[in-house]
């Protein structure tokens, strides 16, 4: 984004400014785009952490991106400590809004997980729905 006589920075700083007033009112979208400022670094400092807070906030109202965001940073343990269960129930749950990319991530982390750790993944998704979805 570039507004004549601005520079990028400047419109960047701008943009965190009003997705911060949008996501601490709520709003899904905003709070996902509030954690990527933070995940890239633009307008603000850059902190894995702050982006992952935004990123769960989005994501607990079933926004789907922000939902693949949650399973990539617990699947690599970025922001937050590595959690392959956690991970691939954030897939799961983006993967059952129809996310192809969920969809592969989730069943290529199966892979690495033993079947025990699958089942408590899928448990978890599904008691997220259940508690979230109606």
């Amino acid at each position: 984004m570039y507004i004549k006589g601005r520079g990028v920075l400047q419109d960047f700083a701008e943009a965190v400014t009003w997705f911060r007033k949008a996501a601490e009112q709520g709003y899904a979208g905003a709070q996902y785009n509030l954690g990527k400022m933070y995940s890239n670094g633009q307008g603000v400092p850059q902190n894995r952490t702050e982006a992952w807070n935004w990123y769960r906030k989005a994501a607990e109202q079933d926004h789907a991106s922000a939902q693949i965001l949650m399973g990539v940073m617990y699947n690599v343990g970025i922001g937050t400590p590595q959690d392959y269960i956690q991970a691939h129930m954030w897939f799961n749950l983006a993967a059952s809004q129809g996310s192809k990319d969920a969809s592969v991530s989730r069943d290529l982390l199966a892979d690495l997980m033993t079947s025990q750790q699958v089942y408590e993944a899928q448990a978890l998704a599904r008691k997220w729905v259940s508690k979230n979805r109606q």
